[in-house]
C-alpha cells in the first residue's frame, strides 16, 4: 500500500501545473493534500471526480486558507472519515482529516506555522499538544496510527540546510524541536529516518530565494507511525523532482494484512470518538454519495 502526502500550496494552483497528470501516473492508494486553500464548492469537477478514487475535503472558516484533502483508491476505502481534533479553535481552520482503515487510523494534518507572530507560535504549540493528546488516546484504545502532513518544524540539524542561521526562526526553535523529541518519545517513529540517515533530503524550499535550485531546504513534511505498526513499513521516501508547489511529496509503503475497505465509508463531523462539531462536515466527492451522520 502506497501512501503519499503533499502540501500543494493551493490545490487550484497546482491543478494548473499538471497535478492530475502526476496523480494518474503515480496512482497512490492514499493521497493526502495540505494547504488546499479552497472549499470543495470552489473546486473544478476534475478534482472532485478523479477516476478510481473517492475524496474528502475540510472546510476552513476562512476561505483561501489552510485546508486538507484526502483521496483513496478504489479497494482501499476507509470505513469512516471525520474532521478535526475535537477542539473548535483548531478545527475551525480545517487542518485535520481522520480516516479509519480498520488496521490503522490515518491522520492527515496541516500543522500551524508559527512565524507570523508570538500568538501564532503559541497557537502552534497548543495545536501540537492537542494533537499528541488525541493520538495518544487512540493508542490507549489499542489503535495503530499513521500520521502525515506538513508539521512546519525541522526536527534535527540534518533536516535543514542551514541550522545555525535558523536557530531563532519558527520552524527550528528549541521549543518546537523539543516537542518533536517528546512526540517520538511517546512511541512514534519518523518513517523517513528509519530508512535514510543521509543529509540534504528536504521537502520545502523558499521560492523567493530560488532555494530549490541550490537545494537549500528544510525537511518539514513527515510520515509517522506508532512504533508497533512500524514493522509494517517497507519504504519511506521523498519525491524532490515533483514540481508544482514550494513543497514536494513525501510517502511511505506499507504491508498490512487485512485492509478491509471495499465498502461505502461513513462521513462524520468530527474526529473518531469525539462529539460532533457544527463545522467541517463534508461529504465524500465520490459518486456513491455515502450517508452523512448527524
Amino acid at each position: 500500500m502506497r501512501l503519499i502526502s503533499w502540501n500543494v500550496n493551493g490545490i487550484r494552483a497546482v491543478h494548473k501545473k499538471g497535478f492530475l497528470e502526476w496523480f494518474h501516473e503515480e496512482q497512490p492508494d492514499v493521497l493526502c493534500l495540505q494547504e488546499t486553500k479552497a472549499h470543495e464548492s470552489q473546486l473544478p469537477t476534475a478534482l472532485k471526480q478523479v477516476d478510481g478514487y473517492s475524496c474528502w475535503f475540510t472546510t476552513p472558516e476562512r476561505k483561501g486558507y489552510s485546508g486538507v484533502g484526502l483521496y483513496t483508491r478504489e479497494g482501499h476505502e476507509p470505513r469512516s472519515v471525520s474532521f478535526g481534533l475535537g477542539v473548535e479553535q483548531f478545527d475551525s481552520e480545517g487542518r485535520t482529516i481522520v480516516a479509519d482503515f480498520d488496521d490503522f487510523v490515518f491522520l492527515g494534518i496541516y500543522f500551524p506555522n508559527g512565524k507570523q507572530s508570538a500568538e501564532r507560535l503559541r497557537y502552534k504549540m497548543e495545536f501540537y499538544d492537542a494533537f499528541l493528546d488525541y493520538v495518544d488516546r487512540l493508542r490507549r484504545e489499542g489503535r495503530s496510527v499513521i500520521v502525515c502532513g506538513d508539521v512546519n518544524t525541522a526536527h534535527k540539524e540534518i533536516d535543514l540546510a542551514r541550522p545555525r542561521e535558523n536557530a531563532k526562526i519558527s520552524g527550528f526553535l528549541p521549543e518546537e524541536r523539543a516537542w518533536m523529541d517528546t512526540f517520538l518519545e511517546h512511541g512514534y517513529v519518523d518513517t523517513f529516518r528509519r530508512f535514510n540517515q543521509e543529509p540534504h533530503n528536504y521537502s520545502w524550499w523558499n521560492q523567493v530565494t530560488r532555494a530549490r535550485e541550490r537545494n537549500v531546504g528544510w525537511r518539514i513534511d513527515y510520515f509517522f507511525t506508532d512504533s508497533d505498526f512500524a514493522s509494517n513499513l517497507t519504504d519511506a521516501f521523498i519525491l524532490p523532482d515533483v514540481m508544482g508547489s514550494d513543497h514536494c511529496p513525501v510517502g511511505i509503503e506499507i504491508s498490512s494484512p487485512t485492509l478491509s475497505g471495499l465498502r461505502a465509508p461513513t462521513v462524520v463531523g468530527t474526529a473518531i470518538g469525539l462529539t460532533r462539531l457544527k463545522l467541517q462536515t463534508r461529504r465524500s466527492c465520490e459518486s456513491r454519495n455515502p450517508s452523512t451522520l448527524g
